[in-house]
């Protein structure tokens, strides 16, 4: 490692929240890595960052800015280490920033319901404290056909157990994910695992198709038909409607969303869809962007 800057293993990725968060790559890549919507890690070979180059990392940085105070973990999956490496990567962050107010990273249910609740606890007293975790869906068919490799009732309990440690998590679902084929189970299964999870910040975005939807059928695990913009909507409005909140902030204003919406649920529920139930009722046919004539 050059002693006088940082060097990362792109690509990096973090949440749009993140825009002022320094990055610390612990990890690089995804050790899951086979979930057939995703292609953030495709090009990296997952690995773990020797312990020592961190301290190295977080002592440049410490000479650089001292009064860091907002830190977010990378790569894909902190949890997807062991328990003495992520309590003694969360004591060196302390170490070196006094002041870190906020330290966030990704997790995984399917990595997260491997530890106790115990770990936990003891990783959130070390100064852990918001996880960004991709639900995707909360219908089982549709996670078998991404190759999730988890179903809905275990990624709930990992999220409650998370809640329960004293983490605030941010979830994830991903609009249109589960194509023609699932669209309704889809938006319905996964309002019904929002309800039993009440997460603290609530993420939609939509599936896209970055190396085109050949690509992305190849890797699925059935037969899949892409929505269009218009069923998109549709079946936002049909997850908004069986939603059940009691203080969850909602925001749909990733890069992928068709229609930015920003409030808390479920207070501005029946706002959201009156403004869905709008564009519905005066749109006749909106094509998908992802597709053309080639893509199929």
């Amino acid at each position: 490692m050059n002693e006088s800057f940082l060097v990362y293993h792109e690509p990096v990725f973090r949440p749009p929240s993140e825009a002022n968060s320094v990055i610390l790559q612990v990890t690089h890549g995804c050790k899951w890595n086979n979930c057939t919507f995703c292609e953030m890690y495709t090009t990296k070979k997952y690995s773990v960052k020797p312990f020592d180059t961190i301290q190295k990392e977080l002592h440049l940085l410490s000479t650089m800015d001292p009064n860091i105070n907002r830190i977010f973990i990378g790569d894909g999956d902190l949890f997807s280490v062991d328990f003495e490496f992520i309590i003694a990567t969360l004591k060196e962050i302390k170490k070196h920033f006094k002041k870190a107010k906020r330290i966030s990273t990704y997790a995984s249910t399917r990595e997260l319901q491997k530890f106790t609740k115990e770990q936990l606890l003891a990783i959130r007293e070390e100064g852990l404290n918001l996880l960004y975790i991709g639900l995707e869906s909360g219908d089982d068919d549709v996670l078998d056909l991404i190759n999730k490799g988890i179903h809905a009732e275990e990624q709930a309990q990992a999220c409650l157990l998370a809640k329960e440690a004293g983490f605030k998590i941010s979830v994830m679902i991903l609009n249109g994910l589960g194509g023609q084929e699932f669209t309704e189970a889809h938006a319905i299964n996964s309002a019904k695992l929002l309800n039993k999870v009440q997460p603290d910040l609530l993420a939609l975005l939509v599936i896209s198709f970055p190396y085109g939807f050949k690509h992305f059928k190849k890797r699925l695990k059935g037969d899949y038909h892409p929505l269009s913009q218009l069923e998109v909507i549709k079946e936002m409005r049909l997850l908004l409607s069986y939603l059940e909140l009691e203080s969850t902030v909602f925001r749909s204003d990733h890069a992928s969303n068709y229609l930015v919406l920003k409030g808390g649920l479920n207070r501005d529920r029946d706002k959201f869809i009156a403004q869905l139930d709008h564009i519905i009722e005066h749109t006749i046919h909106v094509p998908s962007p992802h597709l053309n004539e080639f893509d199929l």
